[in-house]
């Protein structure tokens, strides 16, 4: 099977690196939140375009917030993106790359062939999404009312840029959430039937960072992650380049629904998810590559292979308590139109489960959150 790393990383130690670093002319737009912007980049007068996405919507990106943002830059020179954020503003600048006019959802439809026509540079702000270096974006399409991910060549990022300073005022929630979600990148793309040999190594190195992490901050306490930044951001980078290649299976297809209706953010959705998809697997398949991965967890965790998954839970939930489904306003009789909706929609995703789910599988993963 095929491996590909189709982006530059460099890590750099703050924002001033990247200045020094890249020459930045009134040719680059910039895309970026403004209590980003504010703190790292106003002192240092860019000569760019400054795009901040909260003036066009919040949450996660829609056609409708991705469509604007085009129409406002339709007219300006730009020749490369720097899209500086979470993995919104990754995701968009994306598609902003593109030779794109002002219909997105013709892209996540696939009615048009996406073509790339100017150079990007993709700054995680998060320790989780993994999209500086993927070829995939994610968007709610407003009109069809459904939440779609487009993968493409065209997609990939020229450079992944890491600097542990924009994680220092990451909030706490969101550490926790855009970790978990690029722990899950990892096991997922572990457990997927496209890994290879290479992409292993780096959903294996990736989980041993995160779940040690974890570990630590369980020991030391949460604040210490400020001195382990750079460990949480290079493995969210390693199992970004891991799922890059072998995909992510039915945590993200599940949770698709759930961010889409509900607006509950990617890595909380995600995290709602894992221990109940890795229970329903290992029921459905108890022998296989699960059983590599519970190896892997057992030698962070210094707990027995059989006791690795309950006590993975453990770990996350002394660090970041899970919430019910019902605290979200969602009520269980809806689990039967999620499980339809991700048979239908997320195929592009269950292609890269363990062990195939049924609709009963999937209804049963949403009951047991």
């Amino acid at each position: 099977m095929e491996f590909s790393l189709n982006t530059k990383i460099l890590e750099l130690n703050s924002f001033k690196n990247f200045y020094d670093t890249f020459t930045l002319t009134n040719e680059d737009l910039i895309l970026t939140n403004e209590f980003i912007y504010n703190p790292y980049l106003k002192s240092f007068n860019l000569p760019c375009h400054i795009i901040f996405l909260e003036k066009y919507g919040s949450g996660e990106p829609t056609d409708t917030m991705i469509n604007s943002i085009l129409k406002e830059i339709k007219n300006k020179n730009i020749t490369r993106i720097i899209a500086i954020g979470g993995g919104s503003i990754l995701d968009i600048g994306k598609i902003l790359a593109l030779d794109s006019k002002d219909n997105t959802a013709n892209l996540f439809l696939k009615n048009v062939e996406p073509k790339k026509n100017k150079a990007l540079l993709a700054i995680p702000t998060t320790c989780g999404t993994g999209s500086e270096v993927t070829n995939i974006s994610v968007a709610f399409l407003e009109k069809e009312n459904i939440k779609l991910g487009l993968a493409h060549k065209e997609l990939f990022p020229d450079y992944a840029i890491l600097i542990p300073e924009f994680l220092e005022t990451l909030p706490e929630k969101f550490f926790f959430t855009s970790s978990i979600d690029a722990l899950i990148h990892g096991i997922e793309s572990f457990l997927s039937p496209k890994g290879t040999f290479h992409s292993d190594i780096f959903s294996r190195k990736g989980i041993e960072l995160l779940v040690g992490g974890f570990k630590t901050l369980q020991l030391k306490g949460i604040n210490f992650r400020f001195s382990i930044l750079k460990d949480f951001l290079r493995g969210s980078n390693l199992t970004g380049i891991s799922f890059g290649n072998a995909g992510c299976g039915a945590v993200h297809a599940l949770s698709y629904p759930l961010g889409g209706r509900f607006h509950i953010p990617h890595g909380e959705s995600n995290s709602l998810l894992l221990i109940s998809t890795l229970r329903k697997y290992k029921e459905k398949k108890p022998h296989g590559k699960i059983n590599e991965l519970e190896n892997i967890l057992s030698s962070i965790l210094n707990v027995p292979s059989e006791n690795s998954i309950e006590e993975l839970e453990k770990l996350i939930e002394s660090l970041f308590p899970k919430k019910s489904i019902s605290d979200y306003g969602i009520s269980k009789d809806i689990f039967l139109e999620f499980a339809e909706e991700v048979l239908e929609k997320q195929q592009r995703l269950l292609n890269n489960n363990y062990t195939s789910l049924t609709k009963e599988d999937i209804i049963n993963i949403y009951y047991n959150i």
